[in-house]
């Protein structure tokens, strides 16, 4: 079977993993003209660290995650309102950059990847689909996969627009070589809120320091200049942020996009199916979005490789996954108010909630909190998966 996948993120990359190692031909085509370094801290654990397990990278996450000791939130004067240490609670909680994931999984992908090109169009044929390409060239392929993020070009080409659920809000995320404050923040995660305001940093190796901010907008219209928006927004807010503003990168150093979730009603159509953020964006505030990408790839591949056509397949897919992306969709929508509270008496109660979370057994309290599901996802139908296990 040859397959032709539009996305070499997360999802993209660990669905070739599996289908190369099962005797498919894989070939992955990236709209960026490079692969994606970098990006913001995700929180790795549930089912997606299961596959990585399965994958054998658990030495190499091991090497690349990031022990954070503590969660504090702090005023605009840099001290502390509320924290809560973290202990082995999160032993299997893996802090890391979404690049460092990313780049976990693409070392050990053998298929090729071509970068600055996308999909431009699609014919479906009775023995499979025709693939042409953004450079100018076509493919023939059995299957043709969408894993090209929330604003899917192959989504577009099999359903027509379908419109993202914004969530009010828009993120920002950057790195800077920052000798002095990542010092200053050293292993905690620090974070300021204001009435729909969040800023948080934390640091990183190399003497670099990571920052995220988020902004309750109703207005889903990205600024024309997402560094003068944070200025504006954040510049006048005390603790650290006048100082990593002044020394912000310009846009092509920096991530900026709305908060969103795609919720579609069927994610396949004949020889087309869509992957990880193109069907299933659980949103920023869900905070499993990698996790969930990497279990619907090892689903989606576990279901290809067992008995029958590609189209029960899809199906099949579709019915273990939607559930679970469904359940952690609502856990995104209803963490919104948490993460940059509304107002004031939001902001009080999480520190209270988090002071709570501080006494005996409140921290495994406060890590079930976090978790929305999908924990009995990786069981296997097809004995081919089982045979590439290299954990």
């Amino acid at each position: 079977m040859r397959t032709v996948i539009c996305g070499a993120g997360i999802a993209g990359l660990t669905l070739a993993w599996h289908l190369e190692r099962a005797g498919w031909e894989v070939e992955l085509v990236e709209r960026a003209p490079a692969f994606r370094d970098g990006g913001y801290m995700i929180d790795f654990y549930g089912p997606g660290y299961q596959v990585a397990e399965r994958m054998g990278l658990r030495p190499r996450l091991l090497r690349d995650r990031y022990r954070v000791g503590e969660l504090s939130y702090v005023g605009r004067d840099g001290r502390r309102t509320s924290r809560l240490k973290l202990g082995s609670a999160l032993d299997d909680v893996y802090s890391l950059l979404r690049g460092d994931l990313a780049r976990a999984v693409a070392d050990d992908v053998r298929a090729p990847v071509t970068y600055g090109t996308t999909v431009e169009g699609s014919e479906q044929h009775p023995g499979g689909v025709t693939v042409r390409l953004s450079d100018g060239t076509t493919r023939e392929a059995d299957l043709l996969v969408g894993a090209d993020g929330a604003r899917s070009r192959v989504r577009e080409l099999a359903f027509g627009d379908v419109p993202q659920r914004y969530l009010g809000h828009q993120a920002t995320a950057f790195v800077l070589a920052e000798a002095e404050l990542s010092r200053r923040i050293g292993g905690s995660v620090q974070m300021l809120t204001e009435p729909g305001l969040m800023a948080g940093a934390y640091a990183l190796r190399g003497d670099r320091l990571a920052l995220l901010f988020l902004r309750r907008e109703p207005d889903p219209a990205l600024p024309a200049d997402p560094v003068a928006a944070l200025r504006r927004h954040f510049g006048g807010l005390g603790w650290i942020l006048p100082e990593v503003l002044e020394r912000a990168p310009g846009p092509g150093g920096l991530y900026h996009d709305l908060v969103t979730q795609v919720e579609l009603e069927r994610w396949h159509s004949g020889r087309i199916v869509l992957l990880g953020d193109a069907c299933q964006a659980v949103s920023l505030f869900a905070g499993h979005g990698a996790s969930m990408a990497m279990a619907a790839a090892w689903v989606l591949a576990d279901e290809l490789t067992a008995p029958g056509d590609p189209a029960a397949a899809f199906a099949r897919y579709q019915a273990r996954m939607a559930p679970v992306i469904a359940e952690v969709q609502a856990f995104g929508r209803r963490a919104v108010r948490w993460m940059a509270p509304p107002n004031r008496w939001r902001i009080l109660t999480r520190d209270l909630f988090l002071r709570l979370a501080a006494l005996p057994g409140g921290e495994r309290l406060f890590v079930n909190a976090l978790s929305p599901g999908g924990h009995a996802l990786i069981s296997a139908r097809s004995d081919v998966l089982e045979s590439v296990r290299q954990d």
